[in-house]
């Protein structure tokens, strides 16, 4: 009986959200919607209507705020928000939890993390994967790092928002992994309108371009794993066959994309960006090897 006591306590354990932009106000709808108390707080606190109309209570103050739960989710532009919110509120982070999904730098989350044990408080980072629209779905996953104990203890809430993803004590890794995430998706978006703009300097518009572009997109994880039972094995063991494509062989169409870029007056900076690896990677003298060679100029630029 107290097993399932136990249980039926941290399904519905209290849980405070900060900072109510589109995603703190998903998480706290959905957080809701699992039967959570929600208490939330936000500078501005007309931000809060939507979401305390559906159930949640607003907090007067940052401290109220904490006070109300053991585990606060912070939801906010960067960590120096977190310190201007929480700065005042120090007394009431004893014994809590702070789960930080705002987006930062590596570096500046384990001092947070630091921070946070001097105020005698948990702490766990964390990015979350998905649009706003996302949480709370199938599709939803998030990753964490910090104390496995944290992690676990508050598993059963935060699993509310999306597939937990655990990377382990680094209270720094998660937020690494949430960098590296969107430096993929982030340069994906801007190949995809410079070529757009490629296209459309043809007369071709955008309805009519995307479509294939986005065909192309999709093809690059299946391209990427074929003939390799486990992605990334290769890059690992510093072996980079060019059996398949090389580093001349790229670097000659990146050279490509360049020239036609300047042709049609597009901004070339990503695809300089582009050439440029390949051109170091011949120039330390890899023009035979795979184009995965270029990691190493990534990893050790002039």
């Amino acid at each position: 009986m107290n097993e399932r006591r136990n249980h039926t306590t941290q399904q519905n354990s209290p849980v405070t959200v900060i900072g109510l932009g589109p995603m703190g106000r998903a998480m706290a709808r959905t957080l809701l919607t699992a039967g959570h108390p929600v208490t939330v707080w936000n500078r501005t606190a007309g931000r809060a209507d939507g979401v305390v109309a559906d159930g949640a209570t607003l907090a007067a103050t940052p401290e109220e705020a904490v006070a109300a739960s053991g585990l606060v989710i912070l939801s906010l532009t960067d960590y120096r928000a977190m310190y201007d919110i929480l700065g005042g509120a120090t007394e009431a982070l004893a014994g809590r939890t702070l789960v930080n999904l705002s987006s930062d730098t590596p570096d500046r989350t384990r001092e947070a993390a630091d921070w946070a044990a001097g105020q005698g408080a948990g702490f766990l980072a964390g990015g979350v994967m998905v649009p706003a629209p996302m949480v709370g779905t199938e599709a939803a996953f998030v990753y964490y790092s910090g104390p496995e104990k944290v992690m676990e203890h508050h598993r059963t809430a935060l699993a509310r928002l999306g597939a937990v993803r655990y990377l382990g004590g680094d209270p720094g890794l998660a937020q690494m992994m949430y960098q590296a995430q969107l430096t993929v998706f982030l340069t994906a978006l801007s190949a995809l309108l410079h070529a757009t703009a490629m296209l459309g300097s043809a007369g071709m518009k955008a309805v009519e371009a995307l479509p294939e572009l986005l065909s192309s997109a999709d093809s690059i994880s299946d391209i990427l794993r074929a003939g390799e039972e486990r992605p990334g094995a290769a890059l690992d063991a510093g072996e980079h066959p060019g059996h398949l494509s090389t580093v001349t062989m790229m670097g000659a169409t990146a050279d490509h994309i360049v020239e036609t870029s300047r042709a049609l007056g597009l901004d070339p900076a990503l695809p300089l960006a582009v050439r440029a690896h390949y051109r170091r990677a011949i120039a330390d003298g890899h023009g035979g090897d795979n184009w995965t060679r270029i990691i190493d100029g990534i990893r050790a630029p002039r």
